[in-house]
């Protein structure tokens, strides 16, 4: 049975970003809720319990309650407008479900023995997620909160695509419908290989002239010898 979220919220009817700010100041969040054939309708929620929310996975992925003024209705969360260095939400924009029409959604991947996959279990072994969510289509009483990504048969060199995947029932992901070149690889296992810097060639005249250098050798030919001091008449 999935787990019931519900969002309590208000109906609010001063708009405008100077009506936005007192509510801010006020400790609400001004919101949206549209879709399903009805007019737009302005609405405020308390901040601290809407950031509360706003914290957990399913806020973004699972169908919410918003109780708006008393009364429920189902909804997806489909914007959210944050402070750019507080912890303040600013604005958030839901969607009302209709329950016999089929979403699309972005839901996480949660993924399931990975330690204890072959390639887990061996050093030297860079595990890569490519993907952390996918979208997928499904109706609103089919929609999952997660996917599971069982990695526990993942070998050495082994990827997990998209098609690969287990998804429940009548749930399924849309960009598999546009050709094998959108089945994405979630995860890889990779053998990290490290690279030994090679020692400089030196050339063999190099070499000679080098070990010239350090021994104090006479200089190459051609080269004037110093004069010879004349003893100083007195």
């Amino acid at each position: 049975m999935a787990t019931i979220h519900e969002i309590p919220a208000e109906s609010r009817k001063d708009q405008g970003k100077g009506a936005s700010r007192r509510l801010r100041h006020a400790g609400k969040v001004p919101a949206i809720v549209y879709g399903s054939g009805e007019a737009p309708a302005s609405i405020q929620l308390e901040h601290d319990t809407a950031l509360l929310a706003s914290q957990n996975e399913w806020f973004y992925s699972a169908i919410l309650d918003l109780k708006l003024d008393g009364k429920a209705q189902k909804v997806l969360l489909r914007d959210m407008q944050r402070h750019p260095f507080k912890m303040q939400l600013l604005h958030l924009d839901f969607q009302r479900v209709d329950e016999n029409k089929a979403i699309r959604i972005r839901v996480p991947l949660h993924f399931l023995n990975q330690d204890k996959s072959p390639a887990g279990k061996m050093s030297g072994i860079l595990i890569s997620h490519a993907l952390t969510d996918i979208e997928i289509s499904c109706l609103p009483k089919d929609l999952p909160e997660y996917i599971e990504v069982d990695l526990g048969a993942l070998e050495v060199g082994g990827i997990v695509h998209i098609s690969d995947l287990k998804l429940p029932a009548g749930v399924e992901v849309p960009e598999l419908r546009l050709g094998k070149e959108h089945d994405t690889a979630v995860v890889s296992a990779q053998e990290i290989r490290q690279e030994v810097e090679a020692a400089p060639v030196v050339a063999e005249g190099e070499a000679a002239a080098g070990a010239t250098g350090a021994t104090g050798a006479a200089p190459a030919a051609g080269a004037a010898a110093p004069a010879a001091k004349k003893d100083e008449k007195k």
